[in-house]
């Protein structure tokens, strides 16, 4: 008999059928608290749980009481309360490796357009005001050999050291709970403190996830550390930076730029001051977002939630401890 599954995401008609050679489905649309009355008895049944989004929390796993796996279509795991999954004994898969090198992509494209101010420069020109050869007020900021400090050398830290240093020559900084040897060899990365790389790098790129120790770390007190011709870009999790801060150092022009692709509150208010700043780029959170990519991520999932229904995993587990 097989195992019965919550699906909370949508997937392609070919991964949809390698999940069901594997499990019973039920398709629900999403976890709110009126699909989760909805489907209580298919919740009540089920031993896998696979999407993206919601909050799997005990509240939710109280409803749940033969849950074993969860499977994230995703790299980052705010939305699970871990500690209530280990309690209970549920292992939570995620997709750390496929969109590593998508979401390098991303974030050096977010150097490179604040550097050289694209967004700010395309709305301008095709507002008609390119009437003649552009001046110093509308300069940008070179990138090649400059310095970039990098918040968070894992895979996506290292994909984005090997860009900058072998495509456009620039110093890396890191700063990172240990010491990575490989980063140093390959890319000449140098280790430092927090306090030392915000005030020595030219770009400031953070691929941090969401923590109690990560939440805030970049704040007013930080951001003062930083060059004032220095751009901030996040595409970690928005709440690793005190946006409020960040404002009120762009408005002063304490900052040169920044480029966002997470923010506090997704998506964005349309309130936000950051959306009337033309030295910030703002994307809707597309780290991961090509065709490609988030096929591989919901690929990565199905297999994940497979391997740990039948009690087969080896890699992409956030809690391993849970298995004991």
């Amino acid at each position: 008999m097989k195992p019965a599954v919550i699906l909370y995401k949508k997937l392609p008609d070919d991964l949809r059928a390698r999940l069901a050679a594997h499990a019973d489905i039920t398709e629900i649309s999403d976890l709110s608290p009126a699909s989760q009355q909805q489907h209580a008895e298919a919740l009540a049944q089920a031993e896998g749980l696979l999407g993206s989004g919601g909050k799997v929390n005990g509240e939710l796993l109280a409803k749940m009481p033969k849950l074993r796996a969860c499977s994230s279509v995703s790299v980052g795991y705010d939305n699970f309360d871990v500690d209530a999954l280990n309690q209970r004994h549920v292992v939570l898969m995620h997709t750390p490796t496929v969109l590593t090198e998508t979401v390098a992509d991303t974030i050096m494209a977010l150097v490179l357009s604040t550097a050289r101010r694209v967004p700010e420069l395309d709305a301008w020109v095709k507002a008609g005001n390119w009437q003649k050869s552009i001046g110093p007020e509308r300069f940008g900021i070179d990138v090649h050999h400059k310095t970039l400090g990098i918040l968070g050398m894992g895979r996506i830290g290292m994909a984005l050291a090997q860009r900058a240093h072998f495509g456009f020559g620039m110093k890396i900084l890191y700063n990172a709970r240990r010491e990575h040897q490989e980063a140093q060899s390959r890319f000449g990365a140098e280790r430092c403190e927090l306090e030392t790389l915000l005030e020595q790098s030219d770009f400031v790129c953070i691929s941090l996830p969401l923590t109690e120790q990560t939440h805030h770390l970049i704040g007013a007190e930080q951001i003062a550390l930083m060059k004032p011709e220095a751009v901030l870009i996040n595409a970690g999790r928005g709440p690793v930076v005190d946006e409020n801060a960040l404002i009120a150092a762009l408005q002063a022009g304490k900052l040169h730029a920044a480029g966002l692709d997470v923010f506090e509150k997704e998506p964005l208010p349309t309130d936000s001051p950051l959306l009337s700043l033309p030295n910030v780029v703002t994307l809707p959170h597309i780290g991961s977002a090509t065709h490609e990519t988030r096929y591989g991520m919901m690929l990565d999932a199905v297999d994940n939630l497979i391997a740990a229904l039948s009690g087969k995993v080896d890699k992409n587990c956030v809690n391993p401890q849970a298995l004991k």
